[in-house]
């Protein structure tokens, strides 16, 4: 099993397509794993090194005890890059995952290249409602959210008539280490880049859904103004795009990634 030591714990991760490619990592959503970009990768891997990894807390990553820092789940990026002697990549995040590409892009500028920012915000939720939740996983388990999760990731006609893509990324949360959700709950919970996103250098395509309750068209429409060179393409989907709309999700962003400089 590919494993990168870092010094919280073991990082899962997977590769595919050839190494002489551009790499590109992918960044999974909170209380998912590295399974939810597999639409994406057999396309993507015949352009790109892919690079899936779990999430620290998440899959099989190590889950240490809580909290969390978006710092933490940054550098263990970069450990697994160091690992994989990769100096720099192109990075897609969904959710948490946009979240660790935005705190890459401010503090390891040199190691991003292009830059894929999914259905996610420089500030997701409020700080309260983050801890309510880690209290509540840590008290009741995962199946306290889990129940309830179709109807935040997806439209409600999507999960209606495609349950054989809902079912295995609900059955994946109930899953999920709840001390490990707990505790990127509480990264979230901390993390606020509504100032230092302007500070990206890294070319930037924004995907939000248009009918994502959690981060909203609008979060996405701020962040394209304090971006200098970022591209906003709005998905008719909710939260977990690249599952609803996998055909435009991978089109879009691998034409945005294989685009001249």
């Amino acid at each position: 099993m590919p494993i990168c030591a870092t010094l919280s714990g073991d990082v899962y991760y997977k590769i595919s397509g050839n190494e002489l490619l551009p790499p590109l990592l992918l960044s999974n959503s909170l209380g998912t794993n590295h399974t939810m970009w597999n639409i994406q990768v057999s396309e993507w891997s015949k352009y790109f090194y892919v690079i899936q990894y779990d999430a620290r807390g998440h899959g099989q990553s190590a889950h240490p005890k809580g909290p969390y820092s978006i710092a933490q789940l940054g550098l263990d990026v970069i450990d697994l890059l160091d690992h994989l002697g990769v100096p720099s990549t192109h990075f897609c995040g969904l959710s948490m995952g946009g979240v660790i590409g935005q705190w890459l892009a401010i503090n390891q500028t040199h190691r991003i290249n292009r830059l894929v920012l999914a259905n996610t915000a420089p500030k997701v939720g409020t700080a309260q409602g983050w801890l309510d939740r880690a209290k509540l996983v840590r008290q009741e388990g995962m199946g306290a959210i889990a129940a309830s999760a179709h109807t935040r990731w997806f439209t409600t006609d999507f999960y209606q008539n495609h349950p054989e893509r809902v079912k295995p990324l609900v059955e994946n949360l109930k899953l999920t280490n709840a001390e490990g959700y707990a505790a990127c709950c509480e990264a979230l919970a901390q993390a606020d880049f509504l100032e230092s996103i302007q500070t990206i250098q890294s070319k930037t395509l924004i995907i939000q859904g248009a009918a994502d309750p959690v981060t909203t068209l609008a979060d996405g429409q701020a962040m394209q103004v304090k971006i200098k060179d970022s591209t906003l393409f709005e998905i008719q989907a909710s939260h977990i795009s690249n599952i609803e709309q996998p055909e435009v999700f991978t089109k879009t962003v691998l034409s945005f990634l294989t685009a001249p400089k």
